[in-house]
């Protein structure tokens, strides 16, 4: 009689031969089935919370007598947030499991969006929005962690698809809130709450998933120290920071990150005060967010077939080195084109959340350098947006600002090279096999 994982997709077969623990064939595609429509939901939640905020923040500003300064810390708080809440994301995922975290999160994240635009004051909206944004915290940690548990043979096209519901959503959030509250009688209150119900549905598929493990008896903690056989027990812990290549990861998602949220947050007043109209300067930010909805699922699906992740680091960092260029010398004149690859640029993302399902061999060390390059990012991208405001306002033009993002490019492409080298933390931390 034939094996069983013959007759198997590729990742179903990995997963059954990698974990004992998993469930029978059958109950292991249908696992597989549900964790994916898990991930493209929880992704599509991962960035709303924030780009529904950026297009009603005049409205809200107003409604809570927010002060400029004040709206200004708003703005920062999530890379903050993702940062100090992500360190939490390995202990947890020890003690509970990855997938009960994420399940969490997604419900964080649903009450926080819930309560913030009724919160009525701005203590209130703050405290509900670190509730939305430790959700999404633990989430952006942990997504990597499942993607190898369950698909270590896809790492690539799993983590494309996922990247790409997350630009869905981060476009979809910007594109739409104004709309929705406009059809909803002009109410800002309506419009940033009804992302709360999107958000609600995404913890459906990850309730089915933990009672689908409670009734087949496994676990998602493999590879953690309790998990271990009892031989390996004495093996020594991984000491993430004596590896290079986390740190250059660390640092190229960082990098990336900076970009990202100086798009974000200033693209359209560069456009404007070059002399773009506003609406249009609207359009060419979400031409930039959209360039992240197919690229990010080739991305990494073409970075998994290379064993050298350099030259596609080298291609998307000179295009932003090309499209900040192009701003700096002819922002009004060139627009369509700098928002394209500036767009193309930002795709950085999802090849950084790909390296970090690569760069480890084992499923705890995918948490610990998911938690590791991710934290210690977003906190390298808090000062980039800041600097950018004050180099603006001194200096009252983008010429300095820009001179700056174009700079940080080539440190960006560096450390992505040495980042994307074929090897793995535990290599580098001096961990047996």
């Amino acid at each position: 009689m034939p094996d069983e994982t013959q007759t198997l997709s590729p990742a179903v077969a990995a997963a059954a031969r990698t974990h004992p623990d998993s469930p029978a064939p059958k109950a292991t595609v249908w696992l597989l089935r549900l964790v994916l429509v898990g991930l493209v939901l929880a992704a599509l939640n991962l960035r709303p919370a924030i780009t529904s905020l950026g297009a009603l923040l005049e409205e809200v500003q107003n409604g809570l007598h927010m002060s400029g300064s004040v709206a200004g810390v708003v703005t920062s708080v999530p890379p903050l947030c993702f940062a100090v809440f992500g360190l939490a994301a390995p202990r947890l995922a020890r003690r509970f499991g990855a997938a009960a975290i994420v399940c969490a999160g997604m419900a964080a994240i649903a009450t926080g969006l819930l309560i913030r635009p009724f919160a009525g004051s701005t203590p209130g909206f703050l405290a509900a929005s670190a509730l939305a944004l430790m959700g999404i915290a633990v989430s952006n940690i942990l997504m990597p962690v499942i993607v190898k548990r369950y698909f270590p043979e896809r790492i690539g096209s799993v983590t494309g698809l996922y990247s790409m519901a997350l630009s869905l959503g981060t476009a979809l959030a910007a594109a739409a809130t104004v709309p929705m509250t406009e059809a909803l009688g002009g109410s800002w209150q309506a419009g940033l709450a009804v992302w709360a119900g999107v958000a609600a549905v995404a913890v459906g598929p990850w309730l089915l998933l933990l009672r689908e493990r409670e009734g087949t008896g496994t676990t998602d903690t493999a590879d953690t120290p309790a998990a271990r056989p009892r031989g390996d027990r004495s093996a020594p812990a991984l000491r993430i920071t004596r590896s290079r290549t986390a740190w250059a990861l660390a640092c190229f998602f960082g990098l990336q990150a900076t970009g990202a949220y100086v798009a974000m947050g200033w693209l359209p007043q560069i456009f404007r005060d070059a002399g773009v109209p506003a609406g249009t300067a609207g359009v060419l930010l979400a031409v930039t967010m959209v360039m992240g909805v197919p690229l990010a699922f080739v991305i990494p699906r073409l970075a998994t077939r290379f064993t050298h992740q350099g030259p596609i680091v080298a291609a998307l960092g000179l295009c932003g080195l090309t499209g900040y260029t192009g701003l700096y010398l002819a922002p009004a004149a060139g627009a369509w084109a700098w928002a394209l690859l500036l767009g193309i640029s930002n795709c950085a993302f999802p090849l950084a959340l790909t390296m970090i399902g690569m760069r480890a061999r084992t499923g705890a060390g995918v948490v610990r350098l998911s938690a590791f390059a991710q934290s210690t990012g977003y906190l390298l991208s808090i000062p980039g947006p800041l600097l950018v405001g004050v180099l603006y306002q001194h200096s009252g033009g983008w010429e300095l600002p820009l001179a700056l993002m174009a700079g940080l490019m080539l440190p960006q492409i560096a450390v992505g090279s040495l980042a994307g080298r074929d090897r793995t933390i535990e290599d580098e931390a001096g961990m047996r096999h």
